[in-house]
């Protein structure tokens, strides 16, 4: 079994791409941003910075979406 997780480095182009359930979470926080340009090199780490979100709540979110069946 594979562990799959999100961190701050990974850019949210790649997260969304290889998790697709971690759209919702996004759409949750109010980031409707997922398919800028942008994205594809922001990291999960700069949008919190940019979006004054808490990083830890946030990444915690994402890797739980992964996790459920």
């Amino acid at each position: 079994m594979t562990n799959h997780k999100i961190t701050k480095e990974m850019a949210i182009g790649e997260v969304v791409q290889k998790y697709p359930k971690t759209t919702l979470v996004f759409i949750n926080y109010g980031l409707h941003c997922i398919g800028c340009p942008a994205a594809l090199g922001e990291t999960i780490e700069e949008l919190s910075n940019l979006h004054n979100i808490d990083l830890n709540k946030f990444l915690e979110d994402l890797n739980k979406a992964i996790k459920e069946v």
